[in-house]
């Protein structure tokens, strides 16, 4: 079914309320049973004056521009956002679409036609969902033709971090969204502060307007925006319930923070909502629960309008048309920020992925409740989700279930699913079966697997292919797979065959580094050097040409160079000097360094700093600090936070059992 397109309108034809900005609370005063939409006066800031320069200047441009509005959930992304379209482009028109589809509609129509604005309220509905990377990808095209035009989208943080992130270095790890970064990499950033000022706090505006000055009286940290949003007073109505319903109105919000903070994106089905549940009440509550009658009133606590703003789950409008959708709910952005926070390091219970199985059947969200599942060690639940998804005829999971199966042992069902994935048309099935044949004992079957792979375009398939032929003394056709992989733009894989063929032939791997090296980042040469720096002995590192090699790159701002030399200092005993590399890499975007840096500062004794650094890891996406977390906890003494962690929550799996 084709998208209805979005209609473009003047920019004065839209409201506030159309375009997404949240009502503010009730000032003092105020009749608060009108059930009218409040918009307080706008205070201006130092970001707004940044905005509308940006969007005057590109009123004058020939050609389009994307602009970023950034923030926290609550900081008035949207308002700073409509205020400044109404102030600077007010005889543009705008056209907001409300879904990817419809998003993927217009830019197919032609309709983005110069003197438009594009309206992305929460970017990453578009740009994180299913169909994003087509979105970015068509987006970026556009923004290649003549304008002018303005794309502008609000989007959280986190989110900018995740659309942007690269694969980490030296790893297999898929890159999820190359389009939605190369299009973030065109916009123009303004950042919105979570907090007002002192001086904007002394506006006049702030002391006339009733809902801001009953904001600005209860704020913390002048955090006004939140309160005028209600955040503060939702989250408290969620940790401190009142009344016999509160305890089961928490256990349903918990379940649906959970769902939405592990990958369930799209709206949350009341039964799989009531199934969860349970899991989040004590054997007490439930004794105490009536069957008939619990779940309407956990439904009726979660859905209270705090200062009759905001709930923690409200209604969700149907595609078309008027009402909302029967039996679904969505959960309000603030408590989902707060939740990715306050429960990063809480794993569901049972009934939650018991819910998941039954009750949940958008094949996106399987999946990523699969991934997370599989991330903190519930292998088995994983697979179910996996084979739900394959079942539902997403093929694509068929890859990641045999990957379950060949965990438990069972390589003959592996080796059948991934046979399965080949036949359905994912030829990135061919390289893990490969590996799964060498692994039995049939180096010419694996060989003969690995070239229909690399042929099909899967370059780590050149590694096995090389590693075959180091084993059998074929060091001449292993160096022509490192070239075959640079010419591919592989230089990952490159490095990993010059570091192969470094233990049999170190004059060779030398040349060869040089040779593949053909964009002149000497990226695979300083490879080869870190390899051989971690084997030499230290003062042996010190005189040769790899620490100058080094330190040129680091002068030069090369930023993987940066931990790689403080891995090199950390290993020859300056652990000062590496947390300094380490520090920089940080701060110049490597968020890997900041677990490196979390182990130097508990190893030098400093376990509150650590842990800071460990929880700044876990929210740039490295689940690995879970693990990381739980020996720091039990280190210093705290054995119930430690092994509520291990209990299969470690990111490999290493110490959970996979079935």
């Amino acid at each position: 079914m084709t998208a209805r397109l979005d209609r473009r309108r003047p920019v004065d034809e839209w409201s506030a309320r159309q375009l997404g900005v949240h009502p503010a609370i009730h000032g003092t005063g105020t009749p608060e049973d009108t059930g009218g939409f409040v918009l307080p006066e706008y205070v201006e800031r130092d970001h707004d004056r940044r905005l509308r320069d940006r969007l005057r200047r590109a009123a004058d441009r020939a050609h389009p521009v994307l602009v970023l509005v950034r923030g926290p959930s609550s900081a008035g992304k949207t308002r700073t956002a409509f205020e400044a379209v109404r102030a600077c482009l007010r005889d543009w028109e705008l056209v907001f679409p409300k879904t990817p589809g419809g998003l993927a509609a217009l830019l197919d129509a032609g309709a983005l036609v110069p003197r438009t604005v594009l309206w992305l309220n929460e970017a990453q509905n578009h740009l994180d969902s299913p169909a994003g990377e087509e979105a970015a990808a068509a987006l970026h095209r556009r923004l290649e033709e003549p304008g002018p035009l303005v794309v502008l989208g609000t989007l959280w943080p986190e989110y900018h971090r995740r659309l942007t992130a690269a694969p980490a270095s030296g790893t297999q790890a898929a890159d999820a969204h190359p389009h939605a970064r190369a299009l973030l990499a065109q916009a123009a950033a303004v950042d919105v502060p979570a907090s007002f000022t002192a001086e904007a706090l002394a506006d006049p505006r702030v002391g006339r307007d009733p809902s801001l000055a009953a904001a600005a009286a209860t704020s913390t940290d002048g955090q006004v925006t939140q309160t005028l949003a209600a955040g503060p007073q939702l989250v408290d109505h969620y940790w401190r319930p009142t009344g016999p319903q509160g305890p089961y109105g928490r256990a349903v919000i918990t379940a649906a923070m959970d769902a939405r903070r592990l990958g369930h994106s799209s709206r949350l089905p009341a039964p799989f909502l009531e199934s969860a549940a349970s899991g989040y009440l004590t054997a007490e509550q439930r004794a105490a629960a009536d069957p008939a009658t619990w779940f309407a009133g956990a439904l009726a606590y979660a859905r209270e309008r705090i200062k009759g703003v905001a709930a923690a789950l409200g209604p969700v409008a149907g595609p078309e048309g008027m009402g909302a959708l029967p039996d679904v709910h969505g959960l309000n952005d603030y408590l989902d920020h707060h939740a990715r926070t306050a429960r990063r390091l809480d794993v569901p219970p049972g009934s939650f992925w018991t819910a998941v199985r039954d009750h949940v059947t958008d094949t996106a969200d399987l999946s990523a409740l699969a991934e997370a599942a599989s991330t903190r060690g519930r292998f088995r639940i994983a697979a179910d989700l996996y084979r739900k998804v394959a079942d539902a005829g997403d093929t694509s999971a068929l890859g990641a279930l045999a990957r379950l199966r060949t965990k438990a042992g069972d390589t003959g069902e592996a080796e059948r699913l991934y046979r399965q994935a080949l036949a359905a048309g994912h030829p990135e099935a061919m390289t893990d079966l490969t590996r799964l044949r060498e692994e039995a004992g049939d180096p010419e079957g694996a060989e003969r697997l690995a070239w229909q792979a690399a042929d099909a375009g899967d370059i780590w398939a050149l590694v096995v292919l090389a590693q075959l032929r180091e084993g059998a003394g074929d060091f001449d056709g292993a160096e022509r797979l490192a070239h075959r992989a640079a010419r591919a733009g592989s230089y990952t894989v490159a490095r990993h065959l010059v570091r192969l063929r470094d233990v049999r032939d170190p004059e060779g791997a030398e040349r060869l580094a040089l040779e593949v090296d053909f964009d002149g980042k000497s990226r695979v040469h300083s490879n080869l050097w870190y390899v051989r720096g971690e084997l030499m002995e230290d003062e042996d590192w010190e005189r040769t040409e790899g620490e100058s090699h080094y330190r040129g790159l680091v002068d030069g701002g090369d930023v993987p160079a940066l931990s790689n030399l403080a891995r090199l200092r950390e290993k020859a005993g300056n652990p000062g000097g590496a947390e300094r590399l380490y520090r920089r890499a940080a701060d110049a975007g490597d968020t890997s360094a900041l677990r490196n840096l979390a182990r130097l500062r508990a190893a030098a004794g400093e376990a509150g700093e650590a842990e800071l650094l460990y929880r700044q890891a876990l929210d740039a996406g490295h689940v690995k600090a879970l693990a990381d977390l739980a020996q720091l906890y039990g280190e210093a003494g705290d054995a119930e936070r430690a092994q509520r962690l291990s209990r299969g929550l470690e990111a490999d799996g290493s110490q959970a059992q996979p079935w």
